[in-house]
């Protein structure tokens, strides 16, 4: 006997059903920047720029006017925690902030 969620179209033609694939998180841990213009790069196998994304969101209290923002970018087989905003180094703040990371891979 098979389970599992079935969505059909309005012409009853299957849509999504328990072999499809839309996404799935891939990795999820706790990054901690460096007070400095740096990057940490986390391996993710499998993840690339046209596969996947990642994020990070507060853990803990976070105090907007004194915690700035982690980035992050997808790179193959990993993605890199940047502890400034790239592309405006020159003005940008470092922040030690401590968040979770998440990568998420699609298809």
């Amino acid at each position: 006997m098979s389970y599992g969620l079935e969505i059909r179209d309005e012409n009853g033609n299957v849509t999504l059903d328990p072999s499809s694939f839309t996404m799935r998180v891939v990795y999820s841990g706790v990054v901690t920047g460096s007070n400095s213009k740096n990057f940490q790069t986390i391996s993710v196998p499998g993840l690339t720029p046209t596969n996947g994304t990642a994020f990070v969101v507060p853990i803990g209290s976070y105090d907007i006017n004194l915690s700035s923002q982690l980035e992050t970018e997808v790179i193959t087989d990993a993605v890199r925690v940047y502890s400034y905003v790239r592309g405006r180094e020159q003005y940008s703040s470092t922040t030690g902030v401590t968040m979770r990371l998440i990568a998420i891979r699609f298809s």
